[in-house]
């Protein structure tokens, strides 16, 4: 990715000098910046002090007059040209530098076209904007990564919890098909789903440290990877899942509202979240042999399949005993 061609656009209205290092600073993680320009109107109070900084950092202003009020001619200038410069074949991807959402639409085409786009703005940029971006990061993270986050909420308020649920699920669901979970994975599904996911905004610098905090995994050194497993906790889940097939085994089968509650009374602190799944319903369809219905009543049934169960069962210890054991990692730099 460090030979990709990025050009930078960034609206002067809406974003404040003070970032302007620390942005082109990040962009040297993607690639190598080929076009650097800046639109607005460079004699009003609020950018003028952008031209004090434009010719040391090689930024070609766009001179946008403001000769009408609530409109921003600069807006439509950055988008026409981020148009000539997709047709010049020049670039392998864009970076927005706004915390507007009217270039939403703009993010979007781009990505149509093949471009990477990466989107910058400030804490109040609209998810719309954002989610239409590859990546999208927060500049106040790029000055202020010391910051306290007590909250664990990101600006946009994808809350801590909401993203652990997520990784869970993505290591569950491999797990069930047999398949490896790693740490790359791990942080490209994160990005696909939430285009702003940055670990720097819940006060973590590494996605490593950020899952180590995670309930219900593990992360095991693998060579030079890194790779993510759910916590050995049998003594709490195997339970669990034994108590609801010796259930079902005697009872042939209950409504879901039943098994639930019949769960939660022998488990008080049992969670289908802590295993990936947002719904019990959905925790039950992933054990083996296990089968929900309705009935003629719009009523949920659950079912056991005992014999299938067995054998699913048998399938996973086999495939769990031909996994090579892996020590623990501690501490790493990924």
């Amino acid at each position: 990715m460090e030979n990709m061609k990025f050009a930078v656009l960034i609206d002067a209205e809406n974003i404040s000098v003070k970032y302007l290092s620390a942005l082109l600073d990040e962009l040297t993680k993607y690639g190598i910046t080929t076009y650097r320009r800046i639109y607005g109107d460079f004699t009003s109070s609020h950018t003028g002090k952008w031209k004090d900084v434009l010719l040391a950092n090689s930024i070609t202003p766009i001179q946008q007059y403001s000769n009408t009020v609530g409109k921003n001619a600069s807006d439509s200038t950055l988008i026409i040209d981020a148009m000539d410069i997709l047709y010049t074949g020049n670039v392998d991807g864009f970076c927005i530098v706004s915390s507007d959402s009217d270039f939403t639409r703009l993010a979007s085409r781009l990505r149509e076209s093949g471009m990477m786009v990466i989107g910058m703005g400030e804490e109040k940029t609209p998810r719309s904007f954002r989610n239409a971006c590859n990546i999208f990061t927060s500049l106040e993270n790029l000055i202020d990564q010391n910051a306290e986050d007590n909250e664990l909420v990101d600006p946009a308020g994808i809350a801590k919890n909401q993203i652990d649920t997520t990784i869970v699920g993505i290591v569950t669901e491999n797990e069930n098909k047999g398949k490896s979970t790693y740490l790359g994975e791990i942080g490209s599904r994160l990005q696909n789903k939430y285009p702003d996911f940055d670990v720097r905004n819940y006060g973590y610098s590494l996605l490593s440290k950020f899952l180590e905090e995670v309930k219900g995994i593990e992360l095991k050194r693998e060579n030079s990877s890194v790779r993510v497993f759910l916590k050995e906790d049998s003594k709490s889940k195997g339970s669990v899942i034994g108590y609801i097939t010796a259930l079902l085994n005697t009872e042939g089968s209950m409504t879901v509202s039943d098994l639930s509650n019949k769960v939660h009374l022998k488990y008080h602190k049992f969670s289908p979240k802590d295993y990936g799944y947002s719904q019990f319903t959905k925790f039950l369809q992933s054990i083996g042999g296990m089968s929900v219905t309705e009935n003629d009543k719009k009523q949920k049934i659950v079912s056991l399949n005992y014999k299938k169960f067995l054998e699913q069962k048998k399938t996973g210890e086999r495939k769990k005993k031909s996994q090579p054991k892996k020590k623990a990692v501690r501490k790493e730099n990924q």
